[in-house]
């Protein structure tokens, strides 16, 4: 790596490390280990969801989580298998087959490279907030649709990825529940939610390590391995878990398929982007730290290139897990690493103990983890925001829950670009030059006219300035137009300008620009706009416009 890319490109693990102290260390290895534990249940049941087998989830959050850690920008994130994907991974896999997600994921991680290289990091922060809040919605009531059946041990082939076709194949087989299923899934569920509470009430700190999804994992495995219980597991549906990582292995596809796959692919960096850098944030937010977009961008596009190569398939910035891991008492990247290594071991060491965990069990936890993503408080709070914002909003979720994310966050950004043109343009005005500051035009008659432009000059505010030059409207030999106030002006505004300087010129009127500053100034100065009206015609203040032009004018009539 080059100087440059060095200087823009810099690990927080490297920072970290410069004062790291046995201490660190300490707490480091105590938060992964913990955070390594809380991931294991959720690594599995994530791939499961999705489609795949549980080791594939185990091969991202040992694959990625690591490379997360080592190259990332955030000095505690802990990146892995994320429950935001559940729903697009499970689509592809079902269209494109296992192959095809692996070349998404791997497309992903070569546009969050791009992003990263071209530090577009910073721009995620202005996707609107209801969008993410809408899809973020979306996904946890697709992830607690996808559980009912593992939940209730229905009888029944993977249902549809759409839907209302989901619904429907669920229903259609509700006379088929597994009593057994349905009571680990309701007992994993209690276990999971008042796990904290309990521990709150024994006052036991270290049991407040252990997470209640581990409890409930381990305690749902043992009823079925010694009271022989009739629900379906990992070794019944999956035939177990290998005891080792798969060697590297390339996908089988055909280059003719890569435009089909582009799709996908976006949506994945996209929600990764989004997922990972909001993750990051909240992570400053507990630690007082400060992280570094485009770096932590470059490390999921490296985590997302390489997992698929070793089993895994695409991750990011996980809250869940990070927020236990600041909990804990993480303090560098190096407990993101440990975690890794936690879950390598428990992979080599205890994969034959997976064949009795109940599918039921997981499928719990994934619905307490639906429960616990959504901000379901936020439907609430609709009533004291804008109809603009609830649009976004609802409609971001409806169509991320019935239709597809990418389409919910084409519609919701297509709707926050109307709604905020809209805005603007509401508040984009041409006024005449208040009666006190033009005292000394008196003398003038009406050969002088002065407007004040306020607001924005862009495409959808064009109207208003091209208002002073309409065919039936008498002009006067001199027409100021102030531009102190205002904020931007865009090409099409220039050339709107143009347009009314070339039409009054036409009818025998001077165009004077007055206050120019900052970006509409620049851009005035760089379109050649200044030398189209001339330079004498341009004024630092509409103080000095107007007594130039009376000046001038006063002058011209003592001389005539």
């Amino acid at each position: 790596m080059n100087s440059r890319l060095y200087l823009h490109f810099r690990p927080k693990l490297l920072s970290a490390l410069t004062e790291y102290r046995p201490a660190d260390f300490a707490l480091d290895l105590s938060a992964g280990i913990t955070v390594g534990a809380v991931a294991l249940p959720l690594a599995m049941a994530f791939a499961i969801a999705s489609g795949l087998k549980p080791e594939a989830g185990l091969y991202t959050a040992i694959t990625a989580g690591f490379l997360i850690s080592l190259m990332g920008g955030s000095k505690v994130q802990i990146g892995g298998p994320a429950g935001a994907f559940i729903v697009i991974v499970y689509g592809i896999v079902r269209r494109y087959g296992v192959d095809g997600l692996i070349v998404s994921t791997m497309l992903a991680g070569l546009l969050l490279i791009g992003m990263a290289l071209l530090r577009l990091g910073g721009l995620i922060r202005f996707v609107p907030v209801a969008i993410v809040i809408g899809f973020t919605n979306g996904i946890a009531v697709l992830i607690g649709l996808s559980q009912i059946k593992d939940f209730l041990g229905l009888r029944m082939d993977d249902p549809p990825a759409d839907f209302f076709g989901r619904i429907a194949e669920i229903a259609a087989h509700l006379n088929s529940v597994n009593p057994n299923a349905c009571l680990l899934g309701l007992a994993t569920a209690a276990i999971v939610f008042g796990w904290p509470a309990l521990v709150r009430r024994l006052d036991v700190p270290i049991l407040g390590r252990v997470p209640g999804s581990i409890i409930a994992l381990a305690l749902g495995t043992a009823l079925v391995t010694f009271l022989h219980l009739s629900v379906e597991t990992v070794g019944t549906r999956f035939g177990g878990i290998p005891s080792s990582l798969p060697d590297p292995s390339l996908p089988h596809f055909h280059l003719g398929d890569l435009a089909e796959l582009i799709r996908p692919a976006v949506t994945i960096a996209l929600l990764g982007a989004i997922e990972s850098l909001l993750c990051a944030r909240v992570a400053d937010g507990m630690i007082g730290d400060r992280h570094d977009p485009n770096q932590e961008l470059l490390a999921q596009g490296f985590a997302n290139l390489t997992a698929p190569l070793l089993g895994g398939y695409c991750a990011t910035g996980t809250i869940a897990r990070t927020v236990t891991n600041i909990r804990s008492g993480a303090r560098t990247p190096v407990a993101g690493i440990v975690h890794a290594a936690t879950l390598l071991v428990i992979l080599l060491v205890g994969a034959p103990l997976a064949r009795n965990v109940p599918l039921a069990v997981l499928a719990g936890i994934l619905i307490c983890v639906a429960y616990n993503m959504g901000e379901w408080h936020e439907f609430a709070r609709l009533r004291h925001f804008s109809n603009n914002y609830r649009a976004i909003l609802l409609a971001t979720f409806l169509l991320t829950v019935t239709v597809d994310l990418t389409v919910a966050v084409e519609v919701g950004l297509g709707l926050s670009f109307f709604f905020f043109v809209t805005r603007i343009s509401t508040l984009t005005s041409l006024e005449p030059v208040p009666e006190i500051e033009t005292q000394g035009l008196a003398r003038l008659g009406d050969r002088v006219e002065a407007y004040r432009l306020m607001g924005s000059l862009f495409f959808a505010t064009v109207d208003k300035i091209e208002a002073l030059a309409e065919p039936g409207r008498p002009v006067p030999e001199i027409l100021i137009l102030s531009l102190s106030n205002l904020l931007n002006i865009d090409t099409s505004g220039v050339d709107a300008l143009e347009h009314v300087r070339a039409t009054l010129a036409g009818r025998g009127c001077q165009l004077v620009i007055a206050g120019a500053q900052g970006q509409p100034l620049s851009l005035l100065r760089r379109s050649g706009f200044i030398e189209a009206v001339g330079r004498e015609n341009f004024y630092d203040s509409t103080a000095s416009a107007l007594a130039g032009v009376t000046d001038a004018r006063l002058d011209a009539n003592q001389s005539g």
